[in-house]
């Protein structure tokens, strides 16, 4: 425990709770220093405050870029309490000790996201602030620091409790969370300056998040887990809003992205992508959505079960029963009718999203991933083959409407695991082949499942006759495209560029297959 505190230095950009703060601490016979616009809201409030220009004896100077950068300042928070020493040296320089720092930054992250020239986010980068946290934070043992509204209420408390003093215990996670927000807020100025000057790979990556729940375990029930968001504010997982449901585990919140980052590849017609462990199941375009839907459902309907469906569109009533005819994990969706949410609440722990709007896929990002003892950083895989791109290497040219399909299985592939391979018919997957070592495996895993699906639901055709097939990557050999000419396919959509194209085109050729390609892979590891 330390002495009461009896000086508290406030200066404060967010002025939530300012007032109902600055009485408490008055009430316990604190005398409050402060500066600008947190010492005029102060005293308006009829609490006394001493601006710091007094407490200093030296002026605001050059439009308040020094005001607290002083040693009457620092030295106040710095000595150490229990160092004779220092306590002299207070005393001989006429520095009296400050008990509490009570600041939060200048708000240069919102000026960026604003969009704000140059010059303003310059003047938005804070020094007195950070200085002073800093100084507070690192002599905790006697100075209790706060950087968030959240925690007025707990100090207030603490000092009620203790006799207008804090505990060693809430001084240090004060300050570790003190050192914390600085972290964060001169990596946001790195990441920001290296962004004015080009830089993608900066010599020194610094990341920041904000903790925003801790899960209850990890992929697996002996790994801790949580969940951090980066404060962007692209539509998804990170920004929803959940109306319902139980907890969102690790696996979900994984799952749930990938579903909801595919069905934004569509934006044209109403859309739907069941996802099972970051793998689509199935994915559909219709005319309404409960027709996307029940295409999407039947690729692999027994693959869906417990899986993650996400739409483009507002889920209505007609469609929410049909989803509550299955048992799924969480549906994510731009928003939800009355109607439609009234139906889901009587599935108790299924969770429902709802997001605001659509993700980009086009739209600008890095993503991270960890290694031992490092992380590769890389843009978001935001590219996007347009039809005029495509470049036709066969003999026969594809049709209007297999052209469709096969964009459509090529936007699909992109975010199903390598290797990956993609059948579709009509606007719908009709089989996936995911994550295998082997193209060729993929190939005949996917007309596999699509025979197996039709199978199930009595149909006497292979849904894959007639299909156009995507491959998110070359084929290496002409065995995958001639498993997918086995399967029925009459056109297929790849990157090209191997050693063997054209051996895969004679092959595509001989069997009277339609082919393009891309330029572009989507490996997704």
């Amino acid at each position: 425990m330390t002495a009461r505190i009896a000086r508290a230095l406030i200066s404060v950009s967010d002025k939530t709770g300012l007032v109902e703060f600055a009485k408490s601490l008055h009430a316990q016979g604190v005398e409050i220093l402060s500066t600008g616009g947190s010492a005029n809201a102060i005293e308006a409030a009829g609490v006394p405050v001493k601006e710091v220009a007094d407490h200093t004896g030296f002026p605001e100077i050059m439009d308040g870029r020094v005001k607290t950068l002083h040693p009457k300042i620092h030295g106040g928070l710095l000595g150490r309490r229990s160092l004779s020493s220092h306590m002299q040296a207070m005393e001989d320089n006429d520095i009296s000790p400050i008990d509490l720092v009570c600041v939060n930054l200048y708000p240069f992250e919102e000026t960026v996201a604003k969009g704000a020239d140059f010059d303003t986010c310059i003047e938005n980068i804070d020094i007195g602030g950070p200085s002073m946290i800093r100084s507070a934070a690192k002599n905790h043992e006697s100075v209790t620091v706060v950087v968030d509204p959240s925690d007025y209420d707990r100090v207030v408390a603490e000092m009620n409790d203790n006799g207008g003093a804090t505990t060693a215990e809430t001084r240090r996670v004060l300050a570790a969370k003190a050192f914390a927000r600085t972290g964060a807020y001169d990596s946001a100025i790195s990441s920001w300056f290296a962004g004015e000057l080009g830089e993608t790979f900066p010599q020194r990556l610094n990341v920041s998040a904000e903790l925003k729940q801790t899960l209850r375990y990890g992929e697996n029930p002996h790994q801790q887990a949580a969940f951090y968001t980066n404060g962007k504010n692209r539509p998804g997982v990170a920004t929803a809003t959940q109306l319902q449901g139980k907890e969102l585990s690790f696996n979900n919140l994984n799952d749930t992205d990938a579903a909801f980052e595919l069905v934004s590849e569509f934006d044209e017609k109403p859309a739907v992508a069941i996802i099972k462990h970051a793998n689509p199941c199935g994915v559909a375009e219709g005319d309404s959505l409960i027709d996307a839907y029940h295409k999407a459902l039947s690729c692999d309907p027994v693959s869906a079960f417990g899986g993650i469906i996400a739409l483009n569109r507002t889920l209505d009533k007609q469609t929410a029963e049909e989803i509550a005819k299955l048992f799924a994990e969480v549906v994510i969706c731009p928003d939800a009718d009355d109607a439609a949410k009234e139906v889901l609440a009587a599935k108790k722990n299924l969770r429902l999203l709802v997001t605001g709007g659509m993700a980009d896929p086009e739209g600008e990002d890095m993503t991270l991933r960890s290694l031992a003892g490092g992380y590769l950083l890389q843009n978001r895989d935001a590219g996007r083959v347009k039809r005029e791109e495509l470049k036709v290497v066969t003999k026969r040219k594809p049709s209007e409407a297999e052209l469709d399909d096969l964009l459509f299985a090529f936007r699909v592939g992109k975010h199903v695991k390598s290797n990956a391979i993609v059948y579709v018919k009509d606007g719908k997957t009709v089989g996936i082949g995911a994550g295998q070592m082997s193209r060729v495996d993929s190939s005949r895993i996917a007309a596999w499942k699509a025979e197996e699906a039709g199978k199930n639901a009595g149909e006497s055709d292979l849904r894959t006759q007639g299909s156009v097939v995507s491959s998110d990557a070359f084929f290496p050999f002409a065995d995958g495209l001639l498993a997918a000419v086995k399967a029925g396919a009459t056109a297929v959509i790849q990157p090209g560029g191997s050693m063997r194209d054209e051996e895969v085109i004679a092959a595509a050729d001989e069997n009277d297959i339609a082919m393009v390609f891309t330029g572009m892979r989507h490996f997704r590891h």
